[in-house]
């Protein structure tokens, strides 16, 4: 089995610890601290799970929850369960033989 690894980003649970609930009372906290996000890009950051995330947001949520990135962000080992090659699970038509044609034949009455 192939190990693959995977993370959960804990950001709203940690804003929650510091009852912060809603993504507008996060854009002041960052902007004291330089960093000058959208409500459209804070809300991904809360709502989503970030695949990239620059070094000066991440210390400045560290800073803000008073937390470090291990509370942040929790990884995990997930197992993949092996690949099938493609076509493994089709029939092999040429080994079993080909389907007869239908013959279509007038009903008597």
């Amino acid at each position: 089995m192939t190990k693959k690894m995977g993370y959960r980003w804990m950001l709203r649970e940690r804003m929650a610890e510091q009852g912060l609930w809603k993504t507008t009372e996060l854009a002041p906290l960052l902007a004291d601290r330089g960093i000058d996000l959208s409500a459209a890009q804070i809300y991904r950051l809360v709502a989503g799970t970030p695949e990239r995330l620059s070094l000066p947001i991440l210390v400045a949520l560290c800073d803000i929850l008073s937390c470090t990135p291990n509370d942040l962000i929790v990884p995990h080992v997930e197992t993949a369960k092996p690949r099938k090659a493609i076509g493994a699970d089709l029939t092999d038509l040429n080994r079993i033989g080909r389907p007869r044609r239908a013959r279509i034949t007038e009903d008597p009455q």
